[in-house]
């Protein structure tokens, strides 16, 4: 051997550094680890496991400057007075005041109301400020019933009933107190300072008979006006699906186990739930055997980043994509300014997963004033509004590529998967083999 090379150590494959360090925080601080953000884990199937097969001889593409493609979603048609009209199959996930700042909101607001498409409050009740830039506002309707009242039930566009996270199934909501400023601990009628553990069931109904009482309470008391749907997480995720069906909801809501959080048990988001791309294939078909795939919406999250995955997903039977972490990294999540706060909390761009301390150094998951002033609410508003412009342009590009005048029209037969995996998960073919049996087998 010659010149500087210096060999790697030779970690053990069980033992690794990060585990180690794991084991040594947690003999330091006698409990479990919580961070915000998505799974850490690479090896998930995902949207890139999959390619379209656009439009060639066989099938004859849109012209993207001629030919239009239609966006347009609509939730409760036909079913309630005042249906929710999105002008794109998108929404921004509940994502609530106090997990994010004020700021935060109303710019994601001013973003929504822009393109034509809703918010959503997420945990401890309606922020006024919410209602006034989000002309399209969705609101939870979540177990602890922090900040609940029906007369804000009332003011919102349509009620999501918070059954589960996908980063956290089975668990209910942590807000650590560094967050719990006096104005959120006076909308959810809580202690300033004082962390908040929220429940991680509704109390009033234990099945889907009592479940179906509980929209008809809501519905009596929106006047039956809006569309409700239920959130949960993507675990069992089948049964899930059909139990909200047999309630007769307007849409059903889940993410994977790529979706964010502001606040988790570390070790639940690698090892709960399963993979968005697993679970839609799982609620499509469920759906399919109630009957409902034209009558309730699937509303789906998880890890979703650009137009390709948001196309992808609704080829694979989604109706509408829900987006949260990507919006905030809009905002200026993981923005490379700062660079000495994100050094304080032992962390830098691009990996700071530190959401649940409230010292977020760009503004956005915190209640500090001194903090919540860097984020500029009109800029940040117009970075949200530029990306979901370009989203929505990357979905109508696949759409049109595969001769399809609608977004909504996307189905399997427009994709192809890459891997064995992925193939056997969504049923859909491997590249290469359409279905049909291998050249070479024929002889």
């Amino acid at each position: 051997m010659t010149g500087d090379f210096k060999r790697p150590p030779a970690y053990s494959g069980v033992w690794h550094p990060d585990a180690i360090e794991e084991i040594q925080e947690k003999a330091e601080l006698g409990r479990y680890q919580i961070r915000g953000q998505a799974t850490k884990r690479h090896s998930l199937p995902n949207f890139d496991d999959l390619v379209f097969t656009p439009a060639g001889l066989s099938r004859m593409p849109l012209e993207g400057y001629r030919e239009r493609c239609d966006t347009q979603v609509v939730i409760g048609e036909g079913r309630v007075s005042r249906p929710l009209v999105l002008e794109r199959p998108i929404m921004i996930a509940g994502m609530s005041f106090g997990a994010l700042s004020i700021n935060a909101k109303r710019a994601l607001g001013m973003a929504a109301t822009n393109c034509g498409i809703s918010t959503c409050t997420g945990e401890g009740g309606m922020h006024p400020e919410e209602r006034e830039h989000s002309s399209k506002l969705v609101m939870q309707y979540l177990p602890s019933r922090y900040g609940m009242n029906p007369y804000d039930l009332q003011k919102a566009d349509m009620i999501e009933i918070g059954a589960g996270q996908g980063a956290k199934p089975g668990t209910g909501g942590v807000l650590l107190g560094l967050k719990m400023s006096e104005e959120v601990a006076r909308m959810r009628d809580l202690p300033p300072g004082v962390d908040q553990r929220s429940g991680c069931r509704h109390p009033d109904w234990m099945g889907a008979d009592d479940l179906y009482m509980k929209l008809e309470q809501i519905r009596e008391v929106t006047n039956y006006e809006v569309p409700i749907s239920i959130k949960v997480g993507a675990a069992r995720i089948a049964n899930d699906v059909r139990i909200a069906c047999k309630a007769d909801v307007d849409a059903i809501v889940f993410d994977g186990m790529e979706g964010g959080t502001a606040a988790s048990p570390a070790i639940q988001l690698d090892h709960a739930g399963i993979p968005t791309i697993a679970a839609i294939a799982e609620a499509v078909e469920a759906l399919h055997d109630m009957g409902k795939q034209n009558q309730i919406k699937l509303i789906v999250g998880g890890g979703i980043k650009n137009g390709a995955d948001a196309a992808k997903a609704i080829a694979l039977g989604a109706d509408i994509v829900y987006l949260g972490t990507a919006p905030m990294i809009a905002l200026n999540c993981h923005a490379p300014i700062y660079l000495e706060d994100y050094e304080r909390l032992g962390t830098t761009p691009y990996e700071c997963q530190h959401c649940h301390t409230g010292l977020c150094p760009v503004g956005i998951t915190t209640q500090l004033p001194k903090l919540m002033a860097r984020l500029d609410v009109d800029e940040a508003a117009e970075r949200v509004t530029n990306y979901l412009n370009a989203i929505t342009m990357e979905i109508q590009l696949f759409a049109r590529s595969c001769g399809k005048n609608k977004v909504s029209d996307l189905d399997p037969n427009d994709l192809r998967a890459l891997t064995h995996d992925v193939a056997i998960m969504t049923g859909i073919p491997m590249v290469g083999l359409n279905g049909r049996q291998p050249w070479w087998q024929k002889f």
